[in-house]
């Protein structure tokens, strides 16, 4: 089998891999990078195609794929959070001693 080959993925793997590949795209990673990215995060997550008898029914951890929804960060910008943290503590502040 050459590299590359995605012969022995399940048909759940190859419809994962796709999905994953359009969210990277949507996100404005090249095609050939997206592709990837998303079939590292398949592999990372299955551990690799599954379609032969030895490696099935393992468990799939899929921390990678939660990480890649929560990596871009906060929308806000730095000064609009400090300025949102000084605000909640000001007004704990204020009810704690009333």
């Amino acid at each position: 089998m050459p590299r590359g080959d995605k012969s022995s993925y399940t048909d759940k793997q190859k419809r994962k891999a796709e999905h994953i590949e359009e969210g990277y795209e949507d996100r404005g990673v090249g095609k050939e990078e997206a592709e990837r990215r998303a079939w590292a995060t398949v592999n990372k997550e299955s551990g690799g195609g599954n379609k032969s008898g030895s490696g099935r029914g393992k468990n799939e951890n899929h921390e990678s794929s939660r990480k890649g929804g929560r990596k871009g960060g906060s929308g806000q910008s730095a000064e609009k959070r400090s300025a949102a943290a000084k605000k909640g503590w000001e007004t704990r502040r204020r009810k704690g001693n009333s």
